[in-house]
């Protein structure tokens, strides 16, 4: 595999990772291209295959894990997998973009830990633990139980963003897009 650069952004679920890596994807001067991980879980509405995620059987994605297809997985809740396929990587550095990631926690760390010098690991972190759980709340994507487990999960993340290259605190949006951008943009133009 030949190593291009890779920007990773993790977070608790409800931190706001999703919307900044969103509005990186339209700023046509950043050679940005998202890396799109593949799940075990239902697709949520007006998701889409291949686009937001690959959308995967529990056996497949097992299948997968034993052919060595993963850069990283983890089984975040029993039997819902994510991960992220080497394919994928490959096929975005082929095109000389240097590759967005949307991915959990644990996730990030571990791309950061195979690449150490190729990545730009951000935590996206809420103003206040009240304020993640409130996002989370509102933005009614899911039943109670996995509102529960996300918010339940999320004070062990939150114990890691000193582990990440910077910590962007999402307390007012368009600073934290503006920031995002500037981080992005530096890291892309540094020479390796």
């Amino acid at each position: 595999m030949t190593n291009g650069k890779l920007i990773v952004f993790s977070a608790p679920s409800g931190s706001g990772k999703t919307t900044i890596v969103k509005h990186l994807l339209t700023q046509n001067n950043l050679p940005l291209a998202f890396s799109v991980s593949a799940t075990t879980r239902a697709p949520r509405p007006n998701e889409t295959d291949g686009k937001d995620y690959y959308f995967l059987s529990v056996d497949e994605f097992k299948s997968k894990i034993e052919n060595d297809h993963f850069l990283e997985w983890e089984e975040v809740y029993p039997n819902q997998f994510y991960g992220t396929l080497k394919s994928e990587l490959e096929r975005l550095w082929a095109e000389g973009k240097t590759v967005l990631f949307d991915i959990d926690v644990a996730g990030g760390l571990a791309i950061k830990t195979q690449f150490p010098k190729e990545t730009l690991a951000i935590f996206v972190q809420p103003p206040t633990f009240e304020l993640l759980v409130q996002r989370l709340s509102d933005r009614s994507t899911e039943g109670e139980q996995a509102l529960a487990k996300r918010i339940a999960k999320a004070p062990r993340e939150l114990e890691q963003a000193a582990n990440f290259d910077v910590i962007l605190v999402n307390d007012t949006l368009d600073l934290a897009l503006r920031q995002a951008i500037t981080l992005a943009d530096n890291f892309i133009n540094q020479q390796s």
